[in-house]
């Protein structure tokens, strides 16, 4: 390999793109590649692998047969109440269980019919629903008839899917009180949704501090330096070793100490953590469990947990800090279903954010009265996560709000399957795909990683500068920090092999680190580009052993 195209000056220029937007400079140069070198009689047979994606390469088919077959049994019911050319009715509740127990009786071929079957006997025997008014909410919802009522989210399927965020999320055992949702447009959403309505709120001001565990997924980096915000952001790192070179990504106790500054009004973490793909410490959630008790009881706690599922035995903070804390969590990424946007967010009934709204000056509440008037004779008693739900439509569409119900409906069908026999099998597949993964980039690399056992192996960030200093010693290290930019492996490596992955400085993670996606791309592949990655350290050492 040879020194990329692109000047030193340009990379560095380029380098203050958000690493999402600097990717596409990344995969020009790796198409490139692909397309073969001026000179070549032929096109190059090579591949781009672009790892930077953090969209899956597998989806989960039988909840999504399962939704099909319930759109013929809504349409059925449709066709039933006014028949037509292309023309039905609203399918109606009374009877309409023992009507589906009909259809599917008369449909064994349907794919998908059986699990369906399975799904609402599940959800009646757990959640001790009401079969008619169940299957009533679900075939409407897939006809997509209504607006959403209510219009955070519909009856049965909030049930459902709180039942499946305390099996997943909670390890099955949830705190007390009640867990409220709104569902959501992905996590995307609701991290705007968040982040607009504590502002909106008076809950947070221009200039406030906040805290960012990182790294972190960069729009949490990038909402806060907005001029909306503008917030004052102190960051908890992830600086600890196991051994030299080799980084541990957790968080020393003088880190999260941080968090008991009472000026620090809100923290944000993604748990299991992107890039570094590892579950929260029990002993760093004990931690800030014990500065919310002392130094800082009114602590926001945004977790976004979307990478929960591949962990076994997995506790989101918000089920050791309820009252603290609004979970995030997406269904994208374990369902492979990233075009869906399926998200929601949670709060307990019993949270620190209404007591806050609750102790709000006379003018702030005053406004606030003004604001959200037309909703309700007492506006002040509308909770927090119904103005979240208000907001995201600019209360005056608030009637129209909520998620499409086509879309909860799928959502609630995820849910009800990962409960099933069938749904633990496939968490426990995908969970063995992204771990093979990574062993065959490690393997291809020979790079070394920490051993952890509440690693999710959904993203993997390598810190080159440790690793060269692990392998050869300080001295390489410090000849590529001299030397180069710290995104010039990442020039390099799409320009000379096609392959394309992100800078792990955007993540506010070490310069010189990389992050890998292990979800997007086949298995052999990230063996593939573990041998690039080897490449080009034996390029840099060997450019490094001649300059002495």
């Amino acid at each position: 390999m040879t020194k990329p195209s692109i000047s030193r000056e340009e990379i560095h220029r380029l380098a203050r793109l958000s690493p999402f937007e600097l990717k596409g400079e990344f995969v020009r140069l790796a198409e490139h590649y692909q397309a073969g070198r001026p000179g070549q009689k032929e096109k190059s047979t090579a591949h781009m692998l672009n790892a930077g994606r953090g969209n899956p390469n597998w989806i989960c088919t039988g909840p999504r047969e399962a939704m099909l077959a319930l759109g013929h049994f809504a349409l059925a019911e449709s066709r039933r109440v006014w028949t037509a050319d292309n023309l039905g009715g609203m399918p109606e509740r009374i009877g309409i269980a023992h009507r589906y127990d009909q259809f599917a009786r008369s449909h064994p071929e349907l794919p998908g019919i059986d699990l369906l079957s399975a799904c609402l006997s599940l959800a009646v025997d757990r959640y001790d629903l009401d079969r008619d008014a169940l299957v009533h909410e679900l075939a409407d919802a897939a006809i997509g008839d209504n607006y959403p009522v209510p219009d955070r989210m519909l009856t049965a399927a909030e049930q459902i899917v709180v039942g499946y965020l305390h099996e997943e999320l909670m390890d099955r055992r949830p705190p007390e009180g009640r867990l409220d949702l709104f569902a959501t447009e992905g996590g995307t959403a609701a991290m705007c949704y968040i982040f607009d309505s504590l502002t909106k709120n008076g809950l947070l001001h221009k200039g406030d501090r906040i805290a960012l565990m990182v790294p972190v997924f960069t729009p949490y980096i990038e909402i806060p330096e907005l001029d909306t915000y503008q917030f004052d952001v102190v960051r908890i790192e992830a600086n600890s070793y196991a051994e030299t070179g080799v980084r541990e990504w957790r968080y020393p106790t003088e880190e999260v100490a941080k968090l008991a500054d009472p000026s620090i009004r809100l923290v944000c973490l993604v748990n299991p953590s992107n890039p570094p793909s590892l579950a929260l410490s029990q002993r760093v959630t004990d931690q800030i469990k014990s500065i919310v008790e002392s130094s800082n009881p009114g602590l926001i706690i945004v977790t976004d947990d979307v990478y929960g599922t591949f962990v076994d035995h997995f506790r989101s903070i918000a089920a050791d800090l309820p009252r603290n804390t609004l979970l995030v969590y997406s269904y994208s990424k374990h369902y492979g279903c990233t075009g869906h946007r399926l998200g929601v967010i949670g709060l307990q009934r019993d949270n620190v954010i209404d007591d806050a709204l609750a102790a709000l000056p006379q003018a702030d509440k005053d406004r606030l009265a003004g604001r959200y008037g037309s909703l309700s004779l007492d506006p002040g008693s509308i909770r927090f996560i119904d103005r979240l739900v208000a907001d995201s439509r600019q209360v005056a569409l608030n009637h129209t709000a909520g998620l499409s119900l086509p879309q909860q409906a799928q959502l609630t069908l995820f849910s009800l399957f990962a409960l099933l026999p069938e749904g633990k099998a496939y968490k426990e597949k995908v969970q063995a795909i992204v771990h093979q993964r990574l062993q065959l980039l490690l393997e291809g690399s020979g790079m070394k990683i920490s051993e952890d056992p509440a690693r999710a192996g959904y993203y993997v960030e390598l810190d080159l500068l440790a690793e060269a200093e692990r392998t050869s010693g300080p001295e390489f290290a410090a000849f590529l920090k001299a030397t180069y930019e710290p995104t010039e492996p990442l020039f390099r490596l799409a320009e000379q092999t096609g392959v394309v992955l992100l800078n792990g400085g955007g993540f506010d993670g070490p310069e010189w680190s990389v992050r890998v996606s292990l979800a997007n791309l086949d298995d052999l592949d990230y063996l593939k580009i573990g041998h690039h990655l080897k490449e080009i350290f034996d390029e840099y050492r060997a450019e490094w052993q001649a300059s002495h």
